[in-house]
């Protein structure tokens, strides 16, 4: 790595603005880009317990993924719903500048997951760590996963742990052998809002593996781990980067990047239990016109359907419309019931609001504690920056819904 160029990269950022002012729904840069072989990339976004909202981006001193170098993980906060933001700290701090020679699994920090525990300060941070490449490894060098805690809403954070081998392990007595290389989808880890389990409610991380994607789930706030499923069943075998999302009745829904879009529904027998079994994946056709790989996000909300004022649930996934990474933006699509099979879910989804025109990849978004959206994702122009911008249901929806905010107050999601 060329030591001047890194140094005038560093020099740039620490120059530039620590915070960013706006109003509600416009776009804002918390991330940019000034040298692009120093690039932010991929999203993660977060709403501590008493509204605060944590931003966090890879800062890639290698330029590119884990294992071809030096990544640390960076974030920013909010105090007022996105309006402002604090300065940019450091979240996770690898130690490949200091140590170029270094193969530990501290090396390198990227990929963020993140969750904010909606009963207290705590947050959970899973990441890819260390020096190995995704696709290169194997189970005695695998991609690596790092933990990192929080126990104040996000403003500072541990320095993490390696659990590596805790996840791993889950899947060495798979008949067709042990999972090779894995990490999660990087964006948001999903709490559920209808399973607790003593003191917290479930969490889902979904799993990109060489062998197909799966879902784990943690009881305890992610100090350990299980498979929801069975660990020679992939949900889907042919999915890349995915994440997860919950029916109303508690089924978990699985979001796999493919060329559009992949589901899957896992459907409980015994939900305490974590009970039950994955149908069939099923592909999205209103999205096979998108022709990209590319990360999104999915969330479920309560709305009211504008029409005929009907109470309503309705999906959200944010995905580039293409062509190739370009043009950011959103479908939505309305349940029929609480419980919806993987083809129906799959089925009927509409293009709503596009957040970009130029060159705009990976996405992630939460409801905010003022009832609108936080869309974090990557956007051009040349190269990457992470921006923000809060959104209403109505402007994603082309105004055929808007939030029951009612049923949206987290104690009311039923």
């Amino acid at each position: 790595m060329n030591k001047n160029l890194l140094l005038f990269s560093l020099l740039m950022v620490f120059t530039l603005t620590v915070s960013a002012d706006g109003i509600a729904g416009s776009q804002q840069r918390l991330f940019e880009t000034v040298n692009p072989q120093v690039p932010y990339r991929i999203p993660a976004i977060a709403q501590a317990k008493d509204g605060t909202l944590i931003a966090v981006s890879d800062y890639r001193y290698c330029g590119a993924d884990i294992g071809y170098g030096a990544v640390d993980l960076h974030y920013r906060l909010s105090n007022d719903n996105g309006k402002t933001w604090g300065e940019e700290l450091k979240l996770a701090d690898g130690t490949g500048i200091e140590n170029e020679n270094g193969a530990t699994w501290d090396y390198a920090f990227g990929d963020c997951a993140i969750a904010a525990d909606r009963q207290s300060n705590e947050m959970i941070a899973l990441c890819v760590c260390g020096k190995t490449i995704y696709s290169r490894a194997t189970r005695q060098n695998p991609n690596r996963v790092a933990r990192f805690r929080s126990h104040d809403g996000g403003r500072t954070w541990d320095k993490g742990e390696q659990i590596t081998d805790q996840i791993y392990a889950l899947f060495d007595n798979r008949k067709e052998g042990p999972v090779n290389s894995l990490f999660v989808g990087s964006g948001k880890i999903f709490q559920s809002r209808q399973v607790k389990v003593n003191r917290y409610y479930r969490l889902y991380a979904a799993l990109c593996t060489l062998s197909g994607n799966f879902v784990i789930y943690s009881d305890d706030f992610g100090d350990t781990w299980q498979v929801l499923g069975d660990i020679d069943l992939s949900p889907a075998r042919d999915g890349d980067e995915p994440k997860c999302e919950e029916l109303p009745d508690g089924s978990v829904i699985l979001s796999s990047r493919y060329s559009g879009r992949l589901y899957n529904i896992f459907t409980y027998t015994d939900i305490q239990k974590a009970e039950g079994q994955w149908e069939q994946r099923a592909a999205a056709q209103d999205m096979s016109v998108v022709k990209n790989a590319c990360n999104g996000e999915i969330m479920l909300v309560p709305a009211v359907r504008k029409s005929d004022k009907k109470r309503v649930w309705v999906a959200l996934q944010s995905i580039p419309f293409g062509p190739g990474r370009t043009n950011v933006g959103l479908f939505f699509h309305e349940l029929s019931d609480k419980h919806e099979s993987a083809a129906n879910f799959a089925a009927n989804w509409t293009k709503g609001l596009q957040l970009s025109t130029i060159d705009s990849a990976y996405s992630t978004f939460i409801l905010q504690r003022d009832y609108r959206f936080g869309f974090l994702w990557e956007e051009g122009p040349a190269w990457y920056h992470i921006d923000y911008r809060s959104l209403t249901m109505e402007e994603i929806t082309n105004g055929l819904y808007t939030l029951d905010r009612k049923r949206a107050k987290r104690s009311e999601w039923k």
